[in-house]
Parts: C-alpha cells; sequence; structure tokens
C-alpha cells in the first residue's frame, strides 16, 4: 500500500510540475486591455473621407487614459482599420469609396491609415488589425487578450455607432467587462454619441468616464 501511495504521489508531482512549466505561463499577464479603436487620419484629420467630427479633440482624453492605465500594467492595444487598395475587403456599402478611382480609406501604407497625430504607441504596446467593425470580427484580438489573462477591456477611440459600439457588444458577448471611455470616444455629434451611450447602457455596458474608471480601479 506505502507503495502505491508514493507511486500515486509521484505521478501527481510530475503533472503538477508539467502545468506549472506550461508555455503559456510565460506570455505577459494583464487583467486589463485598453482597446484605442480607429484613431486613424481617414477617420480623425479634418477634410479625411470619413472624418469623424468629434474625434480630434478626445485625442487629450485618450492620451489620458492610457498614462494612468500604463501605472496599472494595464495593455495597451491599438485598433487599426485596414483594407487592400481594391476594397476586396471591405463592408460592401463602402465599396463605392474604392473604385471608379477613388483611393478608398485605412490602406495600409497610406497617409490615412496611419494614427492621428498626438498618439504615439510604445514599444510594449500591440496593434492588432481589423476589417469590420467590431475589433473581434476575424480577428485574433480574443485569442490575444485571453492568452493574457485578460478579464475587462476599456474601449477608448471612434466612432460611438459604428467600431466603438460594435466592439463593445462582441466584448460583452465573449463575457469581458466591458468599460466604455465616455471622455475618449466620440460621434459625428453629441446627440449621436449620447444615444449610443443609452443603447450601450440599457445592454449592461458600462459607459463611464475616466474619473469614474479611476475610481472603479484604485
Amino acid at each position: 500500500m506505502r507503495k502505491i501511495i508514493l507511486s500515486l504521489l509521484f505521478m501527481l508531482a510530475v503533472i503538477g510540475a508539467g502545468a506549472q512549466s506550461y508555455p503559456t505561463s510565460l506570455t505577459e499577464k494583464h487583467d486589463v486591455a485598453i482597446l484605442v479603436i480607429d484613431m486613424q487620419n481617414d477617420f480623425v484629420k479634418p477634410g479625411a473621407v470619413l472624418c469623424v467630427d468629434g474625434a480630434l479633440k478626445t485625442i487629450p482624453d485618450i492620451n489620458k487614459l492610457i498614462d494612468y492605465g500604463r501605472t496599472k500594467n494595464w495593455k495597451v492595444i491599438w485598433i487599426m482599420r485596414a483594407h487592400e487598395a481594391t476594397g476586396v475587403d471591405v463592408d460592401a456599402p463602402r465599396i463605392p469609396l474604392f473604385v471608379d478611382g477613388k483611393p478608398g480609406y485605412c490602406v495600409p501604407g497610406t497617409e490615412g491609415y496611419q494614427l492621428v497625430d498626438g498618439l504615439v504607441p510604445a514599444k510594449e504596446d500591440l496593434i492588432v488589425q481589423k476589417y469590420r467593425n467590431s475589433a473581434f470580427f476575424a480577428t485574433q484580438l480574443d485569442l490575444i487578450l485571453r492568452r493574457m489573462g485578460v478579464k475587462t477591456v476599456v474601449l477608448a477611440g471612434t466612432q460611438y455607432p459604428n467600431c466603438v459600439r460594435g466592439t463593445a457588444n462582441d466584448a460583452m458577448s465573449y463575457d469581458y467587462e466591458t468599460i466604455v471611455d465616455t471622455d475618449a470616444c466620440s460621434a459625428k455629434t453629441e446627440e449621436v454619441a449620447k444615444n449610443n451611450i443609452f443603447d450601450m447602457r440599457n445592454m449592461g455596458i458600462r459607459c463611464i468616464s475616466l474619473d469614474e474608471i479611476k475610481a472603479r480601479f484604485k
């Protein structure tokens, strides 16, 4: 009996050692990730093809959120819209922006694809390209977040009714605690922003200010 017990203990020790050394434990871990959505020239720069009027003024507040997040070891992930120059991978309603000599938008290698002036990723940040409104649709975002152990996502960027809302809905569906920083997101008008915030709150998505975020995570 003693030999059997010793053998079982040895086997459990081997199994436990293997679990502790499994490679996924070696990657960086974060409880919270900030998703900065679509703050690219084609969406933010005045006069751009899809400029969101309220986006430019959110740059200081996005930086404040990022600065706070870095003090808390939150992962910063830049969500970048990206499309082929032919428009072959774009949402169907926006195909006309890519044909008949039109340049399209957010084509990698163009100025429109780049982040707007005033926002600069750090070396340790991640960039995830997306192809539809939601940052989760047909991307590796969920896999990356789960690998890092993220439980909460905080959203910033543009714009409320499209990419912010689409990403927030999917984040909630994947069971992340979903927070929208209302200081750091934008829409074409205040009315559009207000209506989308109302809808998202009714869905169970937290739409709160940076001060409220700080109180939640102090």
